[in-house]
């Protein structure tokens, strides 16, 4: 009998044995929670997603040039985005935001605390670097590197994982051109990273130049969000990374 109370119809129920051979698995203590959470934030927060690309062929020779400079201070993307996500939140204030559960009251935040997602054996975790408008990249990245070591030794406290601003989700140590990241509620978006990308584009006189292409997937709360500021953040943080000097 289907439950009127709920309209979705119940979940399939099958003996998988009778198609072959099965191991019946219980989900680790961390997936399952994880599996919650994503499963509460996809379902309660309207999510849309805004896929581009940002040139950064100019940022990633420099950054290469001060790591051949400064071998023993390298610098990684995900520091200076973490200072690129700072300066597209004191632009676009709205993306520094949390709605109350009911979605009747906002809250704006005037502090900028950065979560990365680290992925563990058991699922993903996100760890928060406080205060990255007033850090240092060195401070930054030190604190990215010790927090992940505390995330994959399953010494990560629930304190190291609360704050946050924004959530910054990086697979392009891995591959892919483009996803959907689910927001980290209560929060009202996620930026995706994925690899670079090489791509021929025209210059000033039209001549084919090629140049180095980072996708970024920005998902956000239509709530709060609309999709001409989405589309402006990601122009945004892609001036930051143009523009800026490891000097």
């Amino acid at each position: 009998m289907t439950d009127k109370t709920n309209p979705l119809l119940p979940w399939p129920e099958d003996d998988f044995s009778t198609y072959g051979p099965v191991e019946e698995k219980t989900l680790g203590r961390i997936q399952h929670h994880v599996g919650r959470v994503m499963h509460r934030n996809w379902s309660c927060i309207p999510h849309v997603t805004h896929h581009d690309e940002v040139d950064i062929s100019d940022f990633e020779a420099r950054r290469k040039a001060w790591n051949a400079a400064e071998p023993e201070r390298r610098r990684t993307l995900l520091p200076v985005l973490m200072k690129a996500a700072v300066a597209a939140l004191k632009e676009y204030p709205q993306y520094n935001c949390s709605l109350s559960a009911d979605g009747a009251t906002l809250y704006q935040k005037d502090y900028y605390h950065i979560g990365f997602a680290v992925d563990v054996p058991g699922g993903l975790l996100v760890p928060v670097v406080r205060g990255c408008d007033s850090k240092s990249l060195d401070d930054i990245a030190g604190e990215i590197a010790e927090l992940s070591e505390k995330a994959r030794g399953k010494g990560l406290s629930m304190a190291e994982m609360s704050g946050g601003c924004i959530t910054l989700s990086s697979l392009g140590h891995i591959g892919g051109t483009a996803f959907t990241p689910i927001i980290n509620a209560p929060e009202v978006a996620i930026l995706g990273i994925t690899r670079t990308q090489q791509r021929f584009l025209p210059d000033d006189e039209g001549n084919p130049v090629l140049r180095q292409m980072l996708p970024l997937s920005l998902s956000y709360d239509h709530r709060v969000i609309n999709g001409a500021d989405a589309a402006r953040c990601v122009r945004a943080i892609g001036d930051f990374l143009d523009q800026f000097s490891f000097a």
